[in-house]
């Protein structure tokens, strides 16, 4: 006998949800997207509309004890991610949070320490765990193709500025309703870019290679609103990388570029679309993200969490330690000093 579909509700359904929850909600067989929740009425009822979606909440409370939901889908601002999925796991339902955890670490602990005593799923999806190149690469370093870490480089080029409000949206912008702009606000967003987007970088190379940081030097164009910024990190194995963010670039295409150089092989990854090389020996292996087998999206793995058949692509502890390292790189920012974590 097959279980009851898990019934999902969206906290801040909004633009990104509506590109990428919602949709995804919508095609789980073993999924049913049951409510919605979004201040402004008219927005909150354009995505019900789209998303033929009944039950509708200006206040999210009232969705949490609608009876309605089994989990909730997290998109609202930064500030307030605390705030939305403390509720819910308060409440006994699962919870899929948009990155960042948390804007502190000390909240972040707090959602993973809750999660764990309500025996509830909490995931945050960084993007890193649900991209093939970035599978692929974890299992060569666990399985030493690559040796240890000794260096490692990771730098975005793109141009963030129009969800920050700094330029006009492009009016065919894709989703089913227009961005809020709450990244236009440091104290909603959490800081800059780098809490935002640039937080898959430090995903990147932490959940790929297993490592941790223990120590961070920053400089950023604003440590209270960046938009590039540049770090270096010292590794619990002593080894060192570097991760830079540009999003006010004058070219709109984004653009990455990844380079781990182990102690018995090296990986370069370039994007965007992405493609993975990697060296060991006299051994060279290219592989295209298209190529590599399909990885889950943040949804299907948190409905298969809820069923489970699996744990989260994302370790909370990982996810609180991201939230570390990035207020770590905002006061080295601020103060000039390197930050000990």
């Amino acid at each position: 006998m097959n279980p009851a579909p898990v019934r999902l509700g969206v906290i801040g359904a909004g633009w990104f949800a509506s590109r990428r929850h919602c949709p995804d909600i919508r095609k789980h067989p073993e999924a049913v997207l049951t409510a919605l929740c979004r201040r402004d009425a008219a927005e909150l009822h354009k995505m019900a509309a789209h998303f033929s979606v009944d039950h509708c909440f200006a206040d999210y409370r009232e969705l949490l004890h609608s009876g309605l939901v089994d989990g909730v889908v997290i998109c609202s601002p930064h500030h307030l991610h605390y705030e939305h999925a403390l509720a819910a796991l308060e409440a006994g339902l699962h919870v899929l949070l948009e990155k960042p955890i948390a804007v502190r670490p000390e909240e972040g602990r707090r959602l993973a320490a809750l999660a764990a005593e309500k025996e509830r799923v909490l995931l945050v999806a960084q993007n890193p765990p649900y991209w093939s190149h970035c599978r692929y690469l974890k299992e060569q370093f666990q399985e030493g193709i690559i040796g240890e870490v000794e260096s490692a480089h990771i730098h975005w080029v793109g141009s963030a500025l129009g969800v920050m409000g700094l330029e006009p949206l492009p009016a065919d912008l894709p989703g089913v309703v227009r961005p809020s702009l709450f990244r236009q606000d440091p104290a909603q967003n959490g800081g800059g870019y780098l809490i935002d987007g640039g937080s898959h970088l430090l995903c990147e190379l932490l959940w790929c290679t297993g490592l941790r940081v223990t120590e961070i030097s920053a400089q950023m164009d604003d440590p209270a609103w960046d938009r590039r910024a540049a770090l270096v990190a010292r590794l619990n194995n002593n080894g060192l990388a570097t991760l830079s963010s540009i999003a006010d670039s004058r070219i709109q295409a984004k653009r990455q570029h990844a380079l781990y150089c182990g102690s018995a092989g090296t990986a370069s990854v370039r994007g965007f679309p992405f493609e993975l090389t990697l060296s060991s020996g006299k051994e060279v292996v290219r592989r295209r993200e298209e190529e590599l087998p399909p990885s889950p999206a943040p949804v299907e793995n948190f409905i298969d969490c809820v069923l489970g058949r699996d744990q989260p692509a994302l370790d909370n502890d990982l996810a609180v330690h991201i939230v570390e390292v990035i207020q770590a790189a905002y006061t080295s920012a601020q103060t000039g000093k390197a930050v000990r974590i």
